[in-house]
């Protein structure tokens, strides 16, 4: 059993990647300043990360598995504070482009083995409120992200300016690191497969296809080789599909086992992170953009925007298990249309208020949102996993993390790619209105798919 400050330290290590695929987007002003980096390369700075982060994660799931879990998380932890502190010391661009996706390969080592102890290591309530504060820990990361970067580059500590929001990271890693030394118990799978390369290859060639293109495509104008790598998606993605199956019905344990699926709370589960994770990461992108660009903010005003969101967020979050107890799954639906309806009324006051625009007036509709988040992204992931064996908790947690990154980084690619089009043309109010009309529709179907959750959660 993990004891509360073991829960902690794995809790710690789940947000340290999260929060770092959000805490560059009010970075990137100063990075592109230093770095003279360019479109096209700050893209490749958020890209890099992302990708090669949710290529590799099902792949650190398995390898959690067979090696232990507890030494998996130490090597990433590890691993993650070496690249923070190389991308700190970038000199180029491409230098920092380089130790992001480095930086990504270390999170995907890492963040895997939190839900696979967590599902190892607890029972009953105790797992429930385990994976709650998982659920609580992943949104408020996402959003601390962009408040706690928005402060490290204006307070400009030493001088470090962008670099500080990678440094802060080193000393974080080598507490994890004493932490879990002494806190977190070791486990593995009864029945560790073996590593699975036809499946890795192939899952990376499919996700590295659809994400780099979508991601760097509009950046760099949309060359050929983004529109022949879209084209080789669809038939990597059959082809990873026919393998994993095949070597399934051979009673063999591929990568992405077809009959994990099978799980009805996982597989609607993951219907519906899917549409909330690339709202969310489209929102947080644009709305970056939006403040610090359009608006004229500071980073730390840009960051602070957002504290309502996180504050209401962590309020729904400890509400959760309680409103699950007393409603069920419908409290997703319910947290569903609260953040439909503040996305609503941020729609709104920008478009009424656009050149007085303050964050005091956003913080409404930014705080209804939030609470609606708080109330659906928990629930979710605690949905997700309540089924999975014990035996399989590294691949089922693998599955999970690599859905919501990649989700994570096609909002980013998706929503942010229409903002960065339709604005030099209509301008970043009706660009940003659009794009959050455009989110409204995502929301509106986790909404509708969420009627479909069983009403009682085990």
């Amino acid at each position: 059993m993990i004891g509360p400050l073991g829960l902690f330290t794995v809790l710690l290590g789940a947000a340290l990647p999260l929060i770092d695929f959000f805490i560059v987007n009010v970075a990137l002003p100063s990075m592109d300043s230093d770095l003279a980096a360019g479109p096209a390369m700050l893209e490749l700075v958020v890209a890099g990360y992302g990708v090669a982060y949710a290529v590799l994660l099902v792949l650190g799931g398995r390898l959690g598995d067979m090696a232990g879990r507890r030494r998996l998380f130490l090597i990433g932890m590890a691993a993650f504070g070496l690249t923070s502190l190389a991308c700190g010391l970038a000199p180029t661009a491409w230098t920092l482009v380089g130790a992001r996706v480095a930086q990504g390969a270390a999170a995907a080592l890492m963040m895997p083995q939190v839900l696979a102890t967590i599902q190892a290591t607890t029972q009953g309530p105790r797992r429930a409120r385990a994976m709650s504060l998982y659920g609580a820990t992943a949104g408020l990361s996402m959003v601390a992200g962009q408040i706690l970067g928005g402060v490290l580059v204006a307070a400009d500590v030493a001088g470090s300016g962008w670099r500080s929001v990678f440094l802060v990271n080193v000393p974080v890693a080598v507490l994890g690191l004493f932490l879990t030394a002494r806190t977190v118990p070791e486990t593995r799978s009864e029945r560790p497969a073996g590593i699975d390369v036809p499946g890795t290859l192939l899952l990376a060639v499919s996700l590295v296809s659809l994400l780099l293109p979508l991601t760097e495509g509009r950046a760099a104008g949309w060359p050929l080789w983004t529109w022949v790598s879209l084209a080789v998606f669809p038939f990597a993605a059959v082809a990873f599909f026919m393998v994993e199956r095949g070597a399934d019905r051979r009673g063999q344990t591929p990568l992405v086992p077809p009959s994990l699926l099978e799980l009805h709370s996982l597989r609607r589960g993951l219907v519906l992170v899917l549409p909330f994770s690339i709202g969310f990461s489209g929102f947080m992108f644009v709305i970056a953009v939006v403040l610090q660009q359009g608006l004229r903010m500071g980073p730390v005003a840009a960051g602070l925007a957002l504290a309502p969101m996180a504050l209401a967020f962590f309020a729904a979050s400890l509400a959760g298990p309680r409103l699950i107890g007393r409603f069920g799954t419908r409290i997703v639906t319910a947290g569903g249309v609260l953040q439909a309806v503040g996305v609503a009324l941020i729609a709104l006051t920008v478009w009424r208020d656009w050149s007085g625009l303050t964050i005091t007036e956003l913080a409404p509709g930014v705080a209804i949102a939030g609470l609606g988040q708080g109330l659906q992204l928990p629930v979710l992931i605690r949905l997700m996993l309540s089924d999975v064996p014990a035996d399989r908790a590294g691949v089922g947690s693998g599955v999970v993390v690599t859905t919501q990154q990649s989700a994570l980084a096609l909002g980013v690619a998706t929503l942010g790619s229409l903002f960065l089009a339709l604005a030099p043309t209509m301008g970043m109010r009706d660009a940003l209105v659009i794009t959050l009309l455009v989110q409204l529709g995502m929301i509106a179907l986790t909404a509708l798919l969420s009627l479909r959750l069983p009403r009682v959660m085990r």
